[in-house]
């Protein structure tokens, strides 16, 4: 069970949730960006257990080229210029609702523009284009109830190529148990893989997912 402070948080999410999806990421973002008033707050950059994850999460990527990433709750961008590394050849865009976390995120990885990162949130962003892998880690308990969970998967799933586009989702266990389904229950995704880490301080699991075939439901 989650210690009592993480439950408040999570309790706390769980009732902006009640607001209308625009109000909503209005709130987050501020929310976000006074969590970020100093920089790294969650320390995602220096922090051994986050690289670890970083390290774990790319291990279950299935190993094939990449056109075309999007990070979905990118923050200051720590994630990102792994995955800049890791795929050199491949258009990368980070997207955080925080416009300060963007700022850092600009100055960390620059990119030469194949890198750009975008302010905006899940339940309302409508990108241009679709993408070839998506990864969405540590983002999803912010969204709240049962209805936006289910509306945040559609768009995950919507962000995706059909037929071979790959999703990676990657939050804290047994709580991760309980976001993913939401995805499995999605008819444009099929669940590949999962692995869960018993890491201290906080248990995670990596869940991979690819589309079917076909455009996803409307």
């Amino acid at each position: 069970m989650p210690p009592i402070p993480e439950l408040m948080h999570r309790t706390f999410f769980r009732a902006l949730s009640l607001l209308p999806p625009q109000a909503q990421g209005m709130v987050l973002g501020r929310f976000f960006d006074w969590r970020h008033r100093v920089p790294d707050p969650w320390r995602l950059s220096t922090d051994t257990y986050e690289r670890q994850k970083y390290e774990a999460t790319l291990e279950h990527v299935p190993r094939r080229p990449y056109r075309r990433i999007i990070e979905v709750g990118c923050a200051e961008g720590a994630f990102t210029r792994t995955l800049a590394a890791a795929y050199p050849e491949a258009q990368i865009v980070g997207v955080d609702v925080s416009a300060r976390a963007l700022a850092r995120a600009r100055r960390r990885v620059p990119g030469g523009g194949r890198v750009r990162f975008v302010q905006a949130d899940i339940l309302t962003h409508v990108p241009e284009q679709r993408f070839d892998l998506v990864f969405c880690s540590e983002t999803l308990y912010y969204l709240g109830r049962p209805d936006r969970l289910r509306q945040v998967s559609a768009r995950l799933a919507g962000l995706l190529v059909p037929g071979d586009g790959v999703l990676v989702a990657v939050h804290p266990w047994p709580e991760a148990g309980r976001l993913h389904r939401y995805l499995d229950a999605d008819a444009a995704l099929s669940r590949l893989a999962e692995e869960v880490y018993p890491a201290p301080p906080r248990p995670y699991a990596v869940t991979i997912y690819t589309t079917r075939a076909g455009p996803p439901p409307a």
